[in-house]
């Protein structure tokens, strides 16, 4: 259905040449009638500019004299600072006028009231200065001085602009003329080139819109959902007829456009929901075997000191110990728990360093500050444990009762902040950095004998989804032997 279109003029060519054309007529003609109109509107404006510069010194004149006679009677700051800023503003009026000796009347008489002017200006700045020297004689003798040339001025002035605006209005009414026979000219020459243009490109571009409008109503029957209309028949051998056959190949084939895409569809959302049914899946399955990590040494050493003490201790003792052994336990292996409330976690603290401190003679020291309004906060369970286990295995474990382990809870603005602290070993920056980014293996520094097992990677890793944020959790240390502090951000909002 397609048609060449060699040897024949583009119609973008075609369109684009007839509007240029058109255009480019109606804009030269524009142009010259407005720069015609722009430089007799300038003549028009310079006519009065003389006298509109004549008004503006006279009225500054006036200021001049009314201030300092305003000052000479009442000698206030107000009427002495709007002397000098009349004052000022003459003398920058004055300073326009003409200077040059020249043939010419007018201005001649601008070099005269300039001069005048500048004497006019000496005397006020006399009686002024008398006034504030408090010399009555000199300043009335200089302020009746200044009064008969203000006079004289005033008339001097009233004479030039007189002249000028019968100069000027003269000249005004042939501007007035000649610019009323310019915009009948104007405006017949700019209708005579808009319509010329309007008959040039109607003429031209009528045959050319006829295959567009065929084309356009059987658009609009497409998009009414009528795919069964008859092919359209190509009469140009232009783009207009590319587009005409391309329009007849889209409507044969769009029906089995639309079920190709429906399908695709189709399968596009099975698979997107099969990726989130893996993605949850994996995620669940991520966080529930990194909460069963638990070394069963731990389990043992601890029975084995709880039978221990029941040789050795009275029954109640024995009982508060295994009450708290089971109470570890029983937190540890409860199922579905994901998450848990703050105030969980640190009860297993205390469970945890009961049964530390019965293991190993109360050598270590446990200090908690906890703020009990926001102890009801929701975070991943078995968090806080392994980050104290992990404090006594490899910062105070080896310190023989001087170790200490600080456990703090806080509300700072929009987070719950929790501290575990230690008196410890301490650790460097590039291992704290090593930690944080999950590349330190428990290979590198092995738990002792009966830890728990689930290490800072895996504490890290279990927030970080919880939160979804990487800057949860903190590790601080001011360097070998400083000790270490673990610091871990939660949003503050309450559970139920």
């Amino acid at each position: 259905m397609k048609e060449k279109s060699s040897r024949v003029i583009p119609l973008q060519l075609k369109l684009s040449g007839v509007f240029i054309a058109a255009s480019l007529l109606v804009l030269i003609v524009n142009m010259i009638l407005m720069i015609g109109i722009r430089n007799m509107s300038g003549q028009m404006d310079l006519v009065y500019q003389d006298n509109m510069k004549l008004n503006e010194l006279s009225n500054s004149l006036t200021l001049v004299q009314q201030s300092m006679t305003e000052y000479l009677n009442t000698k206030t700051s107000d009427s002495l600072n709007d002397y000098y800023r009349n004052e000022q503003k003459y003398n920058k009026l004055i300073r326009e006028l003409n200077t040059s000796i020249v043939s010419d009347e007018y201005a001649l008489m601008e070099r005269d009231i300039r001069n005048m002017s500048e004497e006019y200006l000496k005397i006020t700045e006399n009686a002024i200065e008398a006034k504030r020297g408090r010399n009555v004689e000199k300043y009335s003798m200089e302020y009746d001085e200044a009064s008969k040339l203000f006079d004289y001025i005033s008339t001097y002035i009233e004479s030039l602009n007189r002249e000028s605006f019968k100069s000027n209005s003269q000249n005004y009414s042939e501007l007035i003329s000649a610019f009323n026979v310019f915009a009948s000219v104007s405006t017949i020459v700019m209708v005579g080139a808009i319509i010329g243009s309007s008959v040039f490109v109607i003429i031209f571009t009528r045959n050319m819109v006829e295959p567009v409008k065929k084309l356009a109503k059987s658009a609009d029957e497409v998009a009414n959902g009528n795919f069964e209309i008859e092919t359209l028949e190509i009469t140009s051998r232009d783009e207009v007829g590319v587009v005409t056959g391309a329009f007849n190949e889209m409507v044969v084939s769009i029906r089995h456009y639309i079920d190709q895409v429906k399908e695709g569809m189709e399968n596009e959302r099975k698979m997107k929901e099969k990726e989130l049914m893996i993605e949850a899946t994996l995620k669940d399955a991520q966080l529930k075997y990194l909460q069963t990590q638990i070394n069963p040494h731990f389990l043992f050493n601890t029975l084995n000191a709880g039978a221990q003490l029941a040789m050795l201790e009275d029954a109640e003792r024995t009982y508060d110990y295994i009450q708290n052994t089971a109470e570890f336990f029983r937190y540890n292996v409860r199922e579905g728990n994901t998450v848990v409330k703050l105030k969980d976690e640190i009860s297993l603290i205390d469970h945890y360093m009961y049964i530390l401190n019965v293991r190993f003679s109360g050598d270590i020291k446990y200090e908690k500050i906890i703020d009990t309004e926001i102890d009801k906060v929701d975070m991943p369970s078995m968090i806080l444990q392994p980050i104290v286990e992990n404090s006594i295995n490899h910062g105070i474990k080896e310190m023989e009762g001087k170790g200490k382990i600080l456990v703090r809870v806080y509300r700072d603005g929009n987070e719950v902040v929790i501290s575990v602290k230690d008196n410890g070993t301490g650790m460097n920056q590039e291992v704290i950095d090593r930690i944080l980014k999950g590349e330190f293996g428990e290979e590198e520094k092995p738990a002792p004998a009966g830890a728990h097992g689930i290490g800072m990677d895996n504490v890290i890793k279990r927030l970080r989804l919880y939160t979804n944020n990487e800057e949860c959790i903190d590790i601080v240390s001011d360097g070998e032997g400083m000790g270490t502090e673990t610091i871990i951000r939660l949003n503050a909002e309450i559970g139920e």
